[in-house]
């Protein structure tokens, strides 16, 4: 399995988890000309950005450990033009990190990091 493959997983589970814990998804893979965020849904009255980092081990760090500050910033602007394109900027939001762990029996686990940066 590879990368690619690895992060689908990871994202669809980290959806599953997000909806039981009753999150509206409104995006998957949200792009535009500045980056991408994976998910982006709304609890309660905020909006939630969401970056997904799948790993099957921890050999090369943890997962959040690859949202550097430039991945952030990258968010971040990503962030500001889905506000923009949906015509709301005042409205609550903040940035979250989902790490997924995929272990060998097929094992999923999630460390789900709230206010994970900051605008």
């Amino acid at each position: 399995m590879n990368t690619v493959q690895t992060g689908d997983i990871g994202e669809q589970a980290a959806t599953d988890y997000l909806l039981r814990a009753g999150y509206d998804i409104i995006e998957r893979k949200y792009r535009s000309k500045i980056g991408e965020v994976d998910i982006i849904a709304r609890f309660k009255n905020t909006i939630v950005f969401i970056e997904v980092k799948t790993r099957r081990n921890t050999n090369y760090g943890f997962p959040a450990e690859a949202v550097t500050y430039r991945k952030q910033k990258k968010i971040i602007n990503t962030a500001l033009c889905y506000l923009q394109q949906i015509h709301n900027s005042n409205i609550s939001c903040r940035f979250d990190v989902i790490e997924v762990f995929l272990t060998e029996n097929n094992k999923i686990t999630y460390n789900h990091i709230t206010n994970a940066f900051i605008k």
